[in-house]
């Protein structure tokens, strides 16, 4: 079978995002896509290697965009200033983009040559803004886990309604950032 013609895997790439964005994804499916796409699902087959192919160019496809919106707020900064802007970047991603930024972290085959290149320059990018803090490079990559930590834990509870109290997030993201960078003093070696 030919593929249909205006039909391309970046297209199809694009609406499972708005799909996984949307309703989440649990509800990502090939026939959802199609539906939206206004094909049948076995024309997806000439582009994709179905769902878990799918799900998988999606999780690099969000790593990359992680990257380059987080690549966007540091750059010209340093230190401090590049640890917030980082942070604040990467919560705005994951509210932008919930259903994309959870497959960052699903990927069908994290080992897979794709997801390990995209992650590895998001770490390498994470890694370098430690470098002003004269931490060995141990050290930076334990500050690297300990940051995605924090991010990642913050921006799940958000997503799953868990802070119920009325207070202003954006003032608690502030401080659990600040925090973290007031923390970093204990492993700037």
């Amino acid at each position: 079978m030919s593929p249909r013609i205006g039909l391309d895997q970046t297209t199809i790439l694009m609406a499972a995002a708005d799909i996984a964005d949307t309703q989440g994804i649990d509800e990502l499916s090939l026939a959802a896509v199609a539906k939206k796409l206004n094909i049948r699902t076995p024309s997806l087959y000439n582009h994709i290697d179905g769902l878990p192919g799918l799900r998988m160019k999606l999780s690099v496809y969000g790593l990359e965009q992680l990257y380059a919106t987080a690549h966007s707020a540091v750059t010209d900064m340093t230190g401090d200033d590049a640890i917030r802007a980082m942070s604040a970047a990467y919560l705005a991603f994951a509210r932008a983009r919930p259903g994309v930024y959870e497959l960052t972290l699903r990927a069908p085959d994290p080992g897979h040559p794709e997801v390990v290149e995209a992650g590895g320059k998001l770490v390498r990018l994470l890694v370098a803004l430690f470098e002003d803090y004269n931490m060995t490079e141990d050290a930076a990559l334990h500050a690297v886990r300990c940051l995605r930590s924090v991010l990642h834990g913050f921006a799940s509870l958000e997503q799953k309604g868990a802070f119920g109290l009325p207070l202003d997030l954006d003032v608690t993201f502030r401080l659990l950032v600040d925090t973290f960078i007031a923390g970093l003093q204990t492993i700037r070696t």
